[in-house]
């Protein structure tokens, strides 16, 4: 099936034979459903703080800080803001069609943008481009300076180097806000705020050049240093694409296609990554300075309850790694595994333990011996994306799991029908921890699950060809990990999918 030269093409991405092979064998038998109980739900997998409880894990994770707990922020930042601009894009098509004005004013959407120009962040670099107020161009010539090289660019940049909030004359990218949140929350007891963007090959010197102008700016506001850096998606974890026949596909020229494998190949990137505590959010999920204090408040006591909850955990591993099964009394093994049912929400096959003194030791150990993330849940509002459920895992075990319309059969009634129950959405607000009690670090890669990948049909060149995502960052990639679910407030989830988004109350002047 491969040449010599598709090996060597393979070697050359950090790839190989063996691992292209399983994939391919992915397409062929397809990736199985994931089976869900129920939805997570307060009080039933979603934790609920009140106000005491807050203030008490936002302390502890504030004393942590000054202890000298390593703090660091990873976003997710390579996306293209193509797709927040698809109806100005075509809307510059129809009116480069000759299609007039009115016609294309009379979408709604386009009217809202036309309407509210004033209002973007980016309004005074169309002024300064036009060298006039931009509300006297035709609809096209904004459109122009908006999208194309010839203006700001926005429609082939990523949604870090857009502008999104207004402050004044000194408007802020949402990289600008992320180096802002990281001051707020994830300050080092050095001074420094450690931030890693996930970013594109072809936007990492635009990224640089930006920090480069802004970084002194922010310092002296808040006085910390930051320790910025970038990384790019790795070809080793780009997936072989084939025909609709699950052969391998082949360009013009004879080499095999590889192609992106998703958000999930960015577990690689967190892999590399060295810190006591990484909170993890989106580029495009952020507020201006007068809406940032819940943010700040709720990423704090996700960090408390995740360090709190991670002293107990290393008090059992510590015991676990450190004894034999049969020096270790029932009384132990009874509070273990009410500790791993009641508070790490991890359910034992057929919900029964282990009956053997040693079976059950080597599963509790199995069990405590993970990363741990405290995952924050907003109340469901009609977002699509994940949602918290309770799954079977392929050990038989259940757990909370982070899980995608995708990985559920919705032709089952019965598994649809749990999705309806659903009462929350993932809005990507993750507090992770990936250290064992002695500080050395898990490799990540150990608990993914490599069933859940997903695979979706795309063409090139007019050729059809089925293309194959690793499993989710959030999901699948980090299905066998210790898992709270914690609901935070709506306010705190305001991703920017369209250019409209920014009209919202919630990325507009106080």
């Amino acid at each position: 099936m491969f040449s010599a030269k598709d090996v060597s093409d393979m070697e050359a991405r950090g790839s190989n034979v063996q691992t292209v092979s399983t994939q391919i064998e992915n397409f062929k038998k397809g990736f199985p459903f994931l089976s869900i109980i129920h939805a997570a739900t307060i009080g039933q997998g979603i934790i609920k703080l009140n106000g005491a409880e807050i203030e008490e894990s936002v302390a502890f994770f504030d004393a942590c800080a000054k202890e000298g707990v390593s703090l660091l922020k990873f976003v997710p930042a390579s996306g293209a803001a193509s797709r927040m601009f698809k109806a100005l894009f075509e809307a510059k098509e129809q009116l480069e069609k000759g299609v007039p004005e009115q016609e294309v004013l009379s979408k709604s959407e386009m009217q809202y943008f036309f309407s509210n120009l004033r209002k973007f962040a980016f309004y005074n670099d169309l002024k300064q481009l036009a060298g006039k107020d931009p509300e006297q161009l035709s609809l096209l010539e904004i459109l122009n300076l908006v999208l194309t090289e010839e203006g700001l660019n926005y429609g082939n940049l990523p949604k870090g180097l857009l502008k999104f909030h207004q402050y004044g004359t000194e408007n802020r990218t949402s990289f600008e806000e992320h180096c802002v949140e990281g001051a707020l929350y994830a300050k080092n007891k050095n001074g420094s705020v450690k931030i890693h963007f996930t970013v594109s090959p072809e936007h990492q010197t635009g990224f640089e050049a930006h920090l480069s102008a802004i970084k002194e700016k922010y310092e002296a506001a808040f006085v910390v240093t930051y320790d910025i850096s970038f990384s790019q998606q790795k070809p080793s974890t780009d997936t072989i694409a084939v025909t609709p026949d699950n052969e391998p596909f082949r360009n013009d020229d004879g080499s095999l296609l590889f192609r992106p494998g998703g958000h999930g190949a960015l577990l690689a990137n967190l892999n590399d990554l060295d810190a006591d505590v990484v909170f993890i959010k989106n580029i495009d999920n952020v507020v201006p300075d007068y809406l940032k204090p819940e943010t700040v408040t709720y990423k704090k006591a996700l960090a408390g309850l995740l360090l709190d909850l991670q002293q107990k955990i290393f008090n059992y591993q510590r015991i676990l790694n450190t004894h034999h099964y049969y020096s270790l009394d029932s009384a132990f093994f009874a509070e273990a595994a009410n500790f791993l049912e009641n508070i790490l929400n991890v359910k034992p096959p057929s919900n029964q333990y282990y009956s053997e003194k040693e079976e059950l030791y080597h599963y509790l150990k199995s069990k405590f011996n993970r990363p741990i993330r405290v995952c924050g849940m907003v109340k469901n509002q009609g977002e699509p994306g994940g949602g918290p459920f309770w799954a079977k895992n392929s050990d038989g075990s259940t757990s909370l799991q982070v899980v995608e319309s995708s990985q559920i059969d919705l032709k089952d009634p019965d598994q649809k029908a749990l999705i309806d129950e659903a009462t929350h959405f993932n809005p990507v607000d993750l507090v992770c921890a990936f250290k064992n009690y002695k500080g050395e670090k898990y490799d990540l890669s150990n608990y993914s699950d490599p069933e859940t990948g997903f695979i979706s049909s795309k063409s090139k060149d007019g050729k059809e060809l089925k293309a194959q995502e690793l499993p989710g960052l959030w999901n699948g990639a980090m299905s066998d990990w210790n898992t709270l679910f914690v609901e935070v407030p709506i306010i705190t989830f305001n991703p920017v999918k369209t250019v409209n988004d920014l009209l919202r109350k919630e990325h507009q002047p106080e």
